[in-house]
């Protein structure tokens, strides 16, 4: 089996990245990457804000390798680390660049700044050998609709549709785990920073966080995604990759409907509505692409298909 799973002979990338840095000016951070990139090609979603940068972009591979040059140019990056996808073509219609107030919306007043504290970080294979003792609580770090795609084998599922809702949720269902190892995941680690951080200073004792997430995970050439179950959810028109290339992989997405094994997302075809959902070919085409009989037969059927539930618009979140 390759031992690099970014090469072969596809002529574009994908490039996946974040950084907490102090920013002096966010706003001109914004220009400069919106002016770089378009003179690149490079489409994707970057954010800016005071505490750093957050992107995911795709393009040629020269492309993609100049704006990698170009950003370890910079001080501030010199350390950031990439991580590559290959692709055929661009995985993004359009580059949006934005200024936040936080790279990830947290919102939650009382956590520090990810350079002053954030959990242990594992490498794969130290998550690998720490997720299978008796004693830790793993923590997905994702929404809902991301964890039922795909998942870590014994990993706890959070009812929450934003991170945002992650200190609330946390505090009512993990209250009494201060003391134990929490394992925490998520796509690119850049919600871990936040999150880990965060319960530290709650009183959680052992907070741990995936080194570069799942991706990166998905990646190594030692682990090679193993215990990772279904696909792992990505905001562009991929909507899901593999991350497990060993030969114990499961499918845990069910449909929608008739909860049949399904790795497939589609939007609800009423406009109305655009819920994004698990279905299983039989059942996208017995209800016509919509999510309930209701919207099978509303007037305004007809929604565009968005790759995730934030449409075009929606901000990278790694």
């Amino acid at each position: 089996m390759s031992t690099d799973l970014s090469k072969g002979e596809h002529t574009f990338k994908v490039l996946l990245y974040y950084m907490f840095v102090p920013i002096d000016d966010p706003a001109m951070l914004a220009t400069e990457q919106h002016d770089l990139c378009s003179e690149l090609g490079l489409r994707g979603r970057i954010l800016t804000s005071k505490e750093g940068i957050n992107g995911t972009v795709s393009g040629p591979n020269d492309a993609c390798d100049a704006y990698v040059a170009h950003m370890h140019a910079d001080p501030r990056f010199a350390s950031m680390v990439f991580k590559v996808d290959p692709a055929n073509d661009h995985v993004f219609r359009k580059l949006f660049v934005r200024v936040k107030d936080e790279l990830v919306t947290f919102r939650a007043a009382d956590a520090p700044p990810v350079w002053e504290c954030t959990g242990q970080h594992l490498s794969p294979e130290e998550w690998l050998e720490m997720m299978q003792r008796d004693d830790v609580v793993i923590l997905d770090g994702r929404t809902g609709y991301e964890f039922d795609i795909g998942h870590f084998r014994g990993a706890i599922r959070p009812d929450v549709d934003s991170f945002r809702e992650f200190p609330e949720w946390i505090e009512n269902h993990l209250g009494e785990d201060k003391e134990r190892p929490i394992l925490t995941y998520c796509t690119g680690g850049i919600r871990c920073e936040k999150l880990s951080g965060w319960m530290l200073k709650a009183g959680f004792k052992n907070v741990y966080q995936l080194d570069g997430g799942i991706v990166s995970y998905g990646k190594d050439p030692n682990v090679l995604g193993a215990k990772w179950d279904g696909k792992c959810y990505v905001f562009d028109e991929r909507i899901a990759v593999n991350i497990n290339h060993t030969d114990d992989r499961k499918v845990v997405g069910r449909c929608h409907h008739c909860g049949a094994p399904t790795e497939t997302y589609r939007n609800c075809i009423n406009v109305e509505c655009n819920l994004q959902h698990l279905v299983c070919p039989e059942c996208e085409q017995r209800m016509e692409g919509a999510c309930s009989i209701s919207c099978q037969t509303a007037p305004r059927r007809h929604a565009p298909q968005h790759p995730h539930p934030y449409h075009s618009s929606a901000t990278p979140t790694t």
